[in-house]
């Protein structure tokens, strides 16, 4: 027997390797109530829904009737699909780049060490992100309305001449819902931020003020490219969160006025569970969810495909 071979058969390795497989099964067994959740609520639920695109199904009947693709047909045909999708992505490319650079803002901000009371700033910050977003989409139909408190302080200050109710205005109710979906979600995001941004080591910052560099130098030279895996992290989980969006166009405008803030979400809950279109549609609501579902995956691999390239391009600039 060899010494390697004595070593590996010794009782103090053995042990070694029986507590780790005790350690691992143990990891193992309390993971699995939440992959049994998981698979419960969201993966057959996943399942399932491709089984009910090829349906002619109301969700409340027991009358099915297979109909293959015709659900795909209708859905592609039907301009008001059309309309609530691109609303999704004009939400998506209106949300993304301002919560982006805006949050970004506020972290290397509230990041500065000098800076007094930093923390009881990034907590007000931070508030709107543990608020109920059904709670905030119901205060802000008082907030946006006619005689509330955005028309108030737009008056007083000789902005506007006219009250505006923002939210029964086609060409307004977009803007209202973006910008509460921005003040929602930058709280998050500054803390993604603030998390790459105290992976810096100081000591990079200290040798920048030795060489004499000046903040916007610092900023374009270390801390950018330092923390720009995260944003692109930060980004892509942006872009999935818009294309969600939900809750906050639910209670603020229902897809209107004149279904001009109605997304696929809103879309796909209308066919699903309201009576507004009749009675329900659960397997055309169904054809509508994977088909955009497709398409956020499109998406996501358009991203990953443009984040490979960048890093490609990196190394071989390094190279």
């Amino acid at each position: 027997m060899t010494k390697s071979t004595a070593g590996l058969s010794s009782p103090a390795t053995q042990r070694n390797i029986n507590q780790k497989k005790r350690t691992l099964w143990w990891c193992y067994l309390f993971v699995l109530p939440n992959l049994i959740f998981y698979a419960l609520f969201q993966g057959w639920p996943i399942v399932i829904n491709w089984y009910y695109s090829t349906l002619d199904w109301s969700g409340i009947s027991s009358n099915k009737t297979f109909v293959g693709l015709d659900n795909y047909r209708h859905l592609v045909a039907d301009p008001y699909f059309w309309k609530a999708f691109g609303h999704s992505f004009l939400f998506m490319v209106s949300t993304v780049p301002i919560l982006w650079l805006l949050s970004l803002l506020v972290a290397v901000v509230l990041n500065n060490p000098l800076l007094r009371l930093a923390k009881f700033y990034r907590t007000l910050f931070f508030i709107p992100v543990i608020t109920t977003t059904s709670v905030i989409g119901i205060i802000m139909v008082f907030i946006w309305s006619s005689d509330g408190p955005i028309n108030f302080l737009l008056t007083r200050l000789h902005l506007i001449e006219h009250e505006i109710n923002w939210l029964s205005e086609p060409g307004m109710a977009m803007i209202a819902v973006i910008v509460t979906y921005v003040w929602k979600n930058i709280g998050m995001n500054m803390i993604y931020w603030l998390a790459g941004l105290q992976g810096i080591p100081r000591e990079l910052y200290e040798a920048a003020r030795v060489d004499g560099a000046g903040p916007a130098r610092t900023f374009y030279s270390i801390t950018l490219p330092l923390i720009l895996p995260i944003g692109l992290v930060i980004l892509l989980l942006n872009t999935a969160g818009a294309l969600k969006v939900f809750d906050l166009v639910k209670t603020m405008t229902d897809g209107g006025p004149f279904y001009a803030t109605d997304v696929v979400s809103t879309y796909i809950y209308r066919y699903a569970f309201s009576s507004e279109m009749g009675l329900p549609s659960l397997g055309y609501a169904s054809a509508a969810g994977i088909f955009f579902a497709f398409s956020i995956i499109l998406v996501g691999l358009l991203q990953a495909l443009v984040r490979k390239l960048a890093s490609g391009r990196d190394t071989k600039g390094v190279a």
